[in-house]
């Protein structure tokens, strides 16, 4: 993807909160839609710790041309933007943005801009359907190690397929929606009971979010298939491990993830990230762990890879009562990733799959290799063996009143750098259970 002059590092902009900011820098610019104070939903782009209203800036005539074009489908369905009508949008809101517009759209900032902090974000799109797959391959060997079956090993089907399953799009969530304890079948040595789960867990992934499908029947081609992603966001696929224990025989998991999907708010556009794509995971060279035909792509292995490092924080409800702000608790990198989002989603509709615009696809569980670096609860725990620590705290598994979140940063050298914004959620106890 070639980069153009709204990825120069030096592009400053009007708005003064933007200037360094760790997420939302003018080289950044996502689409998410609000809900004002009025209760309408509205489109708008993410600059600093402002909203720049789509609907107030189309009002006052500030974008013209194929700008205002995408725009104005951008009200409508900021998702199914195409990848040119991006660029367009992109380029319009950087130069509207930029410095040197500061006198023409400066006066107008108070019917333009609103803070974050002041309105309630929603879903940029209707989720249409979801699969989570498996790609993080460091997840994959500690989970193996933890269940005692095959430890340091994969299964014998990893090189070869994106492991995934497909869930349910009803409980994907915004950011910043409380996750309530579930309940459900749960086998130990009280026999079987249907109880709140005890181990509560959090996932890191990335999200893949599509703009435009294909024809039932048809596959799309690897190569093809990053034409296809119209963003990227932040999911943490709230899991509860003694659950999933008893019920995944045959068929996978079910009650145990169904209750809570918690999605970052904004859409982080291909164009956004093109500074950040590198080689793709490196496999070694022996035959059986290339991938197969249909997954193999020399464009793939040499740009399909994302490069932007991850973080999982928490604060128990201690912590926040005084005040105190979360802390890391993990750390991984999306290099981690063994298969690329071009290929879990060619993979997806190899068999004739239809994808449709809302089609949110999950990495799986990004951990990486070291102390430190697992991305759920269960890895950095030891299956609930080993607390770690949480500021002057510690966990295993999230308890009530914890709050998680998830956080995203990408940096590169000669680039500015930008963050996905916040993908957290706060646990509420059970129903019919209090919390002290």
């Amino acid at each position: 993807m070639t980069l153009d002059d709204t990825h120069d590092p030096a592009l400053r902009c009007w708005v003064e909160s933007a200037q360094h900011h760790a997420d939302f820098p003018i080289q950044n610019l996502p689409l998410g839609r609000f809900c004002a104070k009025d209760g309408s939903i509205r489109t708008g782009v993410a600059i600093g710790a402002e909203i720049l209203d789509l609907e107030r800036t189309l009002a006052l005539d500030l974008l013209a041309g194929d700008a205002a074009d995408a725009a104005k489908q951008a009200l409508l369905a900021p998702l199914s933007l195409r990848a040119d009508q991006r660029r367009a949008l992109r380029r319009g809101l950087s130069r509207l943005l930029a410095t040197a517009q500061s006198d023409r759209v400066r006066p107008h900032a108070a019917d333009l801009l609103q803070a974050q902090s002041s309105v309630r974000m929603v879903l940029p799109a209707a989720v249409q359907g979801f699969t989570d797959f498996q790609a993080g391959i460091h997840h994959t060997l500690n989970g193996r190690r933890l269940r005692g079956s095959g430890a340091g090993s994969l299964p014998a089907n990893y090189h070869q397929v994106p492991i995934a399953y497909n869930g349910r799009a009803s409980s994907v969530v915004v950011s910043g929606t409380p996750v309530r304890r579930p309940k459900g079948q749960i086998k130990d040595a009280e026999g079987v009971t249907y109880r709140p789960t005890r181990q509560l867990d959090i996932e890191l992934e990335l999200g893949v979010w599509i703009s435009h499908g294909n024809v039932l029947g048809d596959p799309i081609t690897v190569d093809e298939a990053d034409s296809h992603i119209g963003a990227f966001c932040l999911v943490n696929d709230w899991s509860a491990r003694d659950m999933m224990a008893w019920e995944m025989d045959r068929l996978g998991p079910f009650t145990g993830k169904t209750f809570a999907t918690t999605a970052s708010a904004w859409l982080i556009s291909p164009e956004a990230l093109a500074p950040f794509r590198g080689t793709a995971y490196l496999r070694g060279p022996e035959a059986e762990l290339q991938p197969p035909p249909h997954l193999r792509s020399s464009v793939q292995q040499a740009q399909g890879g994302l490069h932007f490092d991850l973080q999982v924080l928490a604060a128990t409800a201690r912590q926040q009562q005084a005040g105190q702000s979360p802390v890391q608790v993990a750390q991984s990198h999306t290099q981690h990733l063994y298969w690329t989002p071009a290929q879990m989603l060619a993979h997806q509709t190899s068999s004739g799959c239809n994808l449709l615009c809302g089609d949110l696809l999950a990495t799986g569980t990004i951990s990486g290799p070291g102390p430190g670096e697992g991305g759920s609860f269960k890895e950095l725990g030891g299956g609930g063996e080993t607390p770690f620590a949480v500021g002057n705290e510690s966990r295993c598994w999230a308890e009530d009143g914890d709050l998680i979140v998830l956080r995203a940063r990408a940096s590169r050298e000669g680039a500015a750098s930008i963050g996905f914004g916040d993908c957290a959620g706060i646990v509420l106890p059970a129903h019919g259970v209090s919390r002290d």
